[in-house]
């Protein structure tokens, strides 16, 4: 966790220096090729003390919204969420040894889905719930088939 000096300075402009020092010109570029890799993780990357997951998130939400691909974020946001509380993939069985580690992922997505797609993210974690995956599914891109069932592209 940060100590509050990822906030100091102009933050974004730290974060594209440092994925640029990486040879990527986006944030983007530099999440995909990180695949499942959590925000946090990401942050740590680029910076520990001083780049905060909720930045990087919130960059990529903005290069979601510049190049209209913002599904795909969401798409990506269920993918890494997923991968952080369900390392082991979706399980066997839900009950009631394991529910709050099904929704915590499932209520991040919501809390952190732009406004303009709750809805749909809501729609998503209830039909994973009525009709759960197979046991140990683990999207690993936003790619992911049944994904791109439960939150097709907007232009599809």
């Amino acid at each position: 966790m940060t100590d509050g000096r990822s906030w100091e300075g102009n933050w974004r402009v730290r974060v594209y220096e440092r994925i640029r020092e990486r040879g990527y010109d986006s944030l983007t570029a530099f999440a995909e090729a990180r695949p499942a890799v959590s925000f946090v993780a990401l942050a740590e990357e680029l910076g520990k003390d001083d780049v905060a997951g909720v930045q990087i998130l919130s960059g990529l939400f903005a290069e979601a919204e510049r190049n209209k691909k913002v599904t795909r974020f969401v798409r990506d946001l269920f993918v890494r969420e997923l991968a952080e509380c369900l390392p082991e993939g979706w399980p066997a069985i839900v009950d009631d040894s394991n529910r709050f580690d099904v929704a915590m992922p499932l209520g991040s997505c919501s809390a952190h889905a732009p406004e303009t797609h709750r809805e749909r993210v809501s729609q998503a974690g209830d039909a994973l719930l009525a009709h759960p995956p197979p046991a140990g599914w683990r999207p690993l891109s936003p790619d992911d088939e049944l994904l791109r069932t439960l939150l097709p592209d907007e232009e599809a």
